[in-house]
């Protein structure tokens, strides 16, 4: 069972610890590493030797499932911008900011965030630490000093498909969560606009989604690597708004997951990367960019 604690579970040494740069995502790396393995790879390549093959999962139906999936994301490209989208909404404009007492507006603020497709939503303040020190252009990346709360949001992904990684169905499962991030961040940010207030959504861009997903209470760093939910595991797409409306903030929450992935080895075990670390205590060593 869950409790709320204090500080994060996770530790941060000071001396190795700095801004993460986003060009070194994975996602980045590979338009750029020239030496990594996945340099200029992606899902699409082998389709149709795939398709010919016949190969179980990877069907000419389920190849267009994939594509379908990410249509929102792909075809919405206003979803992430830090503006407002066109002339949306022009009769909020004769209204003042929406002032109300800060625990009103965050009952208001996650309600609103669910409506809108979340299945998890926490709040905590923005750490300097946690945002990109450059984007994936190589430019600097700066957030206006009152954005200083974050609205972080989970989506819960079709287990039973991701499940058959790496099968295309579980990229359906991907492409399903990340249309539904860019309606549900783009809707937010509405939402607080039309209040007249800042709102900034991300995706996997301006900031590193995970720590804001702890801080904001919605879970804990496994082994893996990944935020690991009581709820729904590591199944979930994380996506986050930052903004400058008065909010509350959610505790972190505790439900002894550290403590299990020191036992545990089944995610490593699993890894046909190799890619899952094996010590039984977590370290501060680098193991790639």
């Amino acid at each position: 069972m869950a409790k709320r604690v204090d500080k994060p579970t996770y530790e941060i040494d000071p001396a190795v610890h700095g801004r993460f740069d986003e060009r070194d995502t994975i996602f980045m790396r590979r338009f750029w590493d020239h030496a990594a393995s996945f340099h200029g790879v992606e899902f699409r390549d082998r389709a149709a030797e795939r398709i010919s093959a016949k190969e179980a999962g990877y069907s000419r139906i389920d190849f267009a499932r994939v594509l379908a999936s990410w249509t929102v994301h792909n075809c919405f490209g206003g979803a992430f911008s830090w503006d407002r989208l066109g002339q949306a909404d022009p009769s909020m404009m004769q209204f003042d900011r929406y002032e109300a007492d800060p625990e009103e507006m965050t009952a208001e603020v996650k309600r609103t965030a669910r409506l809108f497709g979340a299945d998890l939503v926490g709040i905590c303040e923005v750490n300097d630490q946690w945002i990109y020190s450059h984007d994936r252009s190589g430019d600097p990346v700066e957030i206006p000093s009152e954005c200083t709360h974050a609205i972080v949001m989970a989506i819960a992904m079709d287990k039973e498909g991701v499940a058959t990684s790496p099968e295309y169905s579980s990229a359906v499962s991907t492409g399903v969560g990340y249309s539904k991030m860019a309606f549900a961040i783009a809707s937010l940010s509405e939402f607080l606009r039309n209040l007249r207030y800042k709102a900034l959504p991300m995706g996997n861009d301006t900031a590193l989604s995970i720590p804001l997903a702890i801080d904001a209470g919605l879970g804990q760093l496994g082994r893996n690597g990944l935020l690991i939910t009581s709820e729904y595991g590591p199944c979930i797409r994380l996506c986050k708004v930052f903004t400058d409306m008065p909010l509350v903030t959610d505790r972190p929450i505790d439900f002894g997951l550290t403590t299990f992935c020191r036992t545990c080895d089944r995610c490593s075990e699993a890894c046909g990367a190799d890619a899952i670390s094996t010590d039984t205590e977590p370290t501060f060593d680098v193991a790639c960019p």
